[in-house]
């Protein structure tokens, strides 16, 4: 994948001493890191550039989560659970001279429920008055005030990332890797965005090789699943089989003992992951027919948008938020990402006039 010509702001950098540091999240916890990480600064800034300020603010929306398949009426509650408890997740990375064990962030806002419209209420046209802006600078919150301005209930979280990490996931030029954020969209799994964020670090070869003791240290999982056949069922198989059905790749694994042997009788010490991007194309000559591939245009797209760009389309923060009105939030396209997706690029197919606020193509961008 050309990571070169993607949208920066849905491109996480992260430094390969990362991907291999043991943490544990849960799934709210690691899409907010994630969303966090891909609003960071990409590339190494020239020498007459200011330093990335280690205290920037990172800001979370609803749309962001949406974007990850959080069905839209469960986004609040999944992003407050997130917030809950991140300021105490700890990570341990592994240097040349010891493991260091930090905290993910220095400090983390929910907003309050509501809190935009009742500032609005209060402050018509966002003319703030001076004790407001002693109260935000008293909680060294005075830059939250542009967002605050000119929001409304989508911004729900702030984050500041620990000093510590900086270094890991911003203006890396060396050892790092680099992935999409909505190539994991869909995930429920920890396990499945640890272990595709671990195959993307081997993206050329196709090919992860692990002992268990590192993957069980990695994953936080030491004092869990001793037995092996655990270790398949609750960590393996779920996110091998989510990755197979939510991302671009194709993954097998398998386990052996030191020597690549496996079996009864054998000690399983070692963890292979095998994959391979999916088939653009697949040709069924047994049935008589091929399926077409969802990056190649057809008649029944609108402008030439391939099914592919009209499902970026489809997840577009500001497209959900011009057309959510279209659909009830009782249909399947209400209750799901998945079933938004869907119901809108049928949409697009069949009637693309009602789709009329802005050229289509502008939906692209984000």
């Amino acid at each position: 994948m050309d990571y070169e010509q993607s949208d920066e702001r849905d491109l996480i950098t992260l430094n390969n001493d990362m991907i291999r540091a043991s943490y544990k999240l849960s799934v709210n916890e690691i899409r907010l890191i994630l969303i966090a990480i891909a609003q960071m600064p990409k590339g190494k800034k020239d020498k007459e550039s200011a330093p990335l300020d280690p205290m920037k603010p990172y800001y979370i929306t609803k749309a962001d989560f949406i974007r990850l398949g959080v069905e839209p009426n469960n986004v609040a509650r999944e992003i407050r659970s997130a917030c809950s408890d991140l300021l105490d997740r700890k990570i341990f990375i592994d240097t040349p001279i010891g493991v260091l064990g930090t905290h993910w962030v220095h400090n983390i806002l929910h907003f309050k429920t509501d809190i935009f419209e009742e500032l609005k209420r209060k402050y018509p046209n966002s003319k703030y008055d001076d004790d407001f802006s002693r109260q935000l600078r008293k909680h060294n919150l005075l830059d939250s005030l542009p967002m605050i301005a000119k929001s409304d209930d989508n911004i729900m979280a702030r984050i500041i990332f620990h000093a510590d990490i900086i270094p890991y996931i911003s203006e890396l030029r060396q050892h790092f890797t680099q992935l999409k954020l909505d190539e994991m969209a869909g995930f429920s799994s920890f396990y499945s965005f640890r272990i595709y964020i671990m195959m993307m670090q081997w993206r050329d070869t196709g090919l992860v090789v692990s002992t268990l003791a590192d993957f069980r240290e990695m994953l936080d999982l030491t004092d869990k699943y001793d037995a092996v056949k655990d270790l398949r069922k609750r960590v393996l198989d779920v996110a091998i089989d989510e990755i197979n059905e939510k991302s671009l790749y194709t993954a097998s694994y398998s386990l052996t003992d030191k020597n690549g042997k496996s079996g009864k009788g054998f000690k399983l010490t070692h963890l292979k992951i095998r994959f391979k991007p999916k088939a653009k194309t697949v040709n069924s000559k047994a049935k008589g027919k091929t399926e077409r591939d969802a990056n190649t245009a057809d008649m029944f797209t609108v402008d030439g948008l391939n099914d592919k760009q009209l499902g970026r389309i489809a997840r577009n923060p500001t497209f959900m938020a011009e057309y959510n009105h279209l659909v009830s939030p009782t249909s399947p396209a209400g209750q799901s990402q998945q079933g938004w997706e869907f119901e809108m690029i049928n949409r697009l197919k069949k009637d693309p006039k009602q789709f009329d606020k802005r050229p289509i193509r502008e939906y692209l961008d984000y």
